[in-house]
């Protein structure tokens, strides 16, 4: 069976190959349930599953989910000094099982902040997976959108004191190489659970033309099937990057 007749969707419909989620309502799924918040964190790590299994299933090229932003470490002590445990713990346990299914593990972010066993960890289970092409699944980790564009920036800076590059050499095409997931599609579909309408500071570069689907449900009670019914949606909208429609009738032609 083929993903289109999978998603039941028509086979001229071009399916996202790169697919970005802001994890959102594991603090409200914990608490609607009268658990501690490290619990819905948890349990987001059976989404992350089902999420990962559905995008390799409809042929997502890549996934990138924001698992932690520059601005989370203003949360409760107790609550990082869990998440940055259950980071480790994810790292150990799927390590393999990411290198079995094919899968490359890219984390994007200041990874500096990270305790040093964190950041050894990381870049075991990176190096473990580099040569996987099945899907890449980019993991944005103490990351926000004008970090990633300012670093971008001073990295071009650079490049100009060095005598490598002019400030007139600086364009949208040769800023790209310089931001994380340089090489990589741009996010075609951008999922935002727990029921908010924002995209909080999350690759604002990059996600110019994405298109961008809200769900009520919180992080944890998101599926593979959910992930389906995002992708349905998003194959019924007409992505005109400017043009008419007239004008894409035309390019088909």
């Amino acid at each position: 069976m083929s993903v289109y007749e999978k998603l039941d969707i028509p086979h001229d419909r071009k399916l996202p190959k790169h697919i970005a989620i802001i994890m959102d309502g594991n603090n409200r799924w914990a608490k609607s349930r009268r658990l501690p918040s490290l619990a819905g964190h948890k349990a987001g790590v059976d989404s992350v599953r089902s999420v990962i299994e559905g995008c390799v299933e409809y042929g997502v090229e890549s996934l990138t989910l924001f698992a932690f932003s520059s601005e989370n470490w203003k949360r409760p002590e107790l609550e990082v000094k869990g998440l940055m445990e259950l980071f480790m713990l994810a790292l150990d346990r799927e390590a393999r099982k990411l290198q079995k299914n094919g899968i490359r593990l890219n984390v994007i972010g200041d990874k500096s902040r990270f305790s040093p066993a964190l950041q050894e960890r990381i870049a075991k289970v990176e190096a473990l997976t580099v040569e996987n092409t099945r899907l890449t699944l980019n993991v944005a980790a103490n990351y926000g959108g004008q970090w990633d564009i300012v670093q971008a920036a001073q990295r071009f800076a650079e490049d100009c004191l060095s005598g490598e590059k002019k400030p007139a050499d600086l364009t949208e095409a040769s800023f790209d190489p310089y931001l994380a997931l340089y090489g990589q599609a741009k996010p075609d579909l951008c999922i935002r659970t727990g029921g908010e309408s924002r995209i909080s500071n999350f690759l604002i570069w990059q996600m110019a033309y994405t298109e961008y689907y809200f769900s009520d449900l919180f992080w944890p009670d998101f599926s593979k099937q959910s992930l389906g019914e995002a992708i349905r949606d998003f194959c019924t909208r007409e992505r005109r990057f400017g043009k008419t429609s007239e004008q894409l009738e035309a390019d088909k032609c």
